[in-house]
């Protein structure tokens, strides 16, 4: 009997990974587990940032995944990068959301919107990792509308322009040497006069002004900066001046997209810990695991695990299309929102119920479940809180975008 081959449009894989994206993972994976999980315990702890790890993850290509070979990237795709945070959220959640505002909130966002001279500059070292990257674009009272409550400017002076203003809550801020920044240089047109800027953290006039710290998401550095006559030179612009904000929403766009493999990733991890628990643990004189109720809690979280991921592919699947300048509107602009709510809300269920099989122990501080379990609320509130982003999914669905 001759053997058919597979028809792809059936395959597993068009609900899932082909054999090439499994790879990346798994290797991802053996890699996370040995060098970034060894970190986690500190960096929850301390708030502390290991000064090397950059370096080590530029060593390995896992920076500047969709920057091509030319620029010192490694020419694939968004949906790799989004195996790699996958696969780093397993094992350090706090270090995935770094890596994710180092490489697509900074990189991937340089890559598609400036010109090969800045490129030039500044890519490589992002990409091997020498050099740490952070997005400035939240400010204190802005909240969710960071747009039209932005009052950072930057003036034409020159050579130069003058940037003044705050900004809080940035990714990687404290330990960042070049920064995407957005400011108005036309305040008088609000989101429609907003530019974005290459910001070195040596350039007279910047300064970090506090270091903050948090409940979940420790070591991952955030911070507030401050821009008091910042001299940026005029070059350093990226992008058309007063075009801003494409660059700010199909960023945002794909920075929901490639966040909610993170919660994919600490939902498998928390799946994972509770499985080993319920096995090892005895009540009664029988392991947890005999118990109906459990068997019953790991089932649920299995399925909300499953269909987390698919949903999450999808969402990186189809950010692989978005064109330069796209964002902010359309079919996309829902399905991300939707990915990163639907996600995020899901990790939730996952979390308490892998809390509720831990039990006391996983009340405790220093219980790996209940690391992933003060991390879980960030991602209902960054990146578009899950308010907006029903408002995001809502206004497209109704046609009032």
């Amino acid at each position: 009997m001759n053997e058919q081959a597979p028809n792809p449009n059936t395959a597993a894989h068009a609900f899932g990974l082909s054999p090439d994206q499994q790879q990346i993972l798994d290797e991802a994976d053996k890699w996370c587990r040995k060098e970034t999980l060894p970190l986690a315990q500190r960096m929850d702890d301390e708030e502390w940032w290991p000064e090397d790890i950059f370096r080590k993850i530029g060593d390995q290509g896992y920076f500047g995944i969709t920057v091509p070979e030319e620029f010192g990237g490694v020419g694939l795709d968004f949906f790799t990068s989004g195996l790699i945070s996958q696969a780093m959220a397993r094992y350090n959640y706090a270090l995935a959301l770094s890596y994710i505002a180092h490489e697509n909130l900074c990189l991937n966002n340089i890559y598609r919107n400036a010109n090969d001279d800045l490129r030039r500059k500044y890519l490589p070292d992002l990409c091997s990792g020498r050099a740490t990257g952070a997005l400035g674009l939240t400010e204190p009272g802005a909240g969710s509308d960071a747009l039209g409550s932005m009052r950072t400017t930057a003036k034409r002076d020159g050579g130069h322009y003058v940037l003044n203003g705050r900004k809080i809550y940035i990714t990687n801020g404290p330990v960042a040497d070049t920064l995407l920044v957005y400011a108005k240089t036309a305040p008088d047109r609000g989101a429609h006069g907003i530019s974005a800027f290459i910001v070195q953290k040596d350039y007279p006039g910047f300064s970090v002004a506090q270091k903050l710290v948090k409940m979940g998401f420790r070591g991952s550095q955030t911070g507030e900066l401050v821009f008091d006559n910042c001299r940026v030179p005029a070059e350093n612009l990226v992008g058309v001046e007063n075009e801003g904000v494409a660059v700010v929403m199909s960023g945002l766009d794909l920075e929901r997209a490639v966040i909610a493999p993170i919660c994919v990733g600490m939902a498998e991890r928390a799946l994972e810990l509770s499985i080993d628990y319920a096995k090892t643990r005895e009540q009664f004189g029988k392991p947890l695991a005999a118990f109906q109720m459990i068997q019953s809690k790991i089932a649920d979280m299995y399925t909300w695990v499953e269909t987390m991921r698919t949903f999450c592919y999808r969402g990186l699947a189809e950010g692989n299309e978005l064109e330069v300048g796209g964002g902010g509107r359309g079919q996309y602009h829902a399905l991300s929102a939707a990915s990163i709510m639907y996600a995020a809300n899901t990790l939730n269920l996952v979390l308490n119920e892998a809390l509720q099989i831990h039990g006391g122990f996983g009340y405790m501080w220093e219980a790996e479940i209940n690391r992933l379990y003060r991390g879980n609320k960030l991602l209902e509130i960054g990146a578009g809180t899950t308010e907006v982003r029903k408002l995001i999914i809502s206004r497209e669905l109704l046609g009032k975008g």
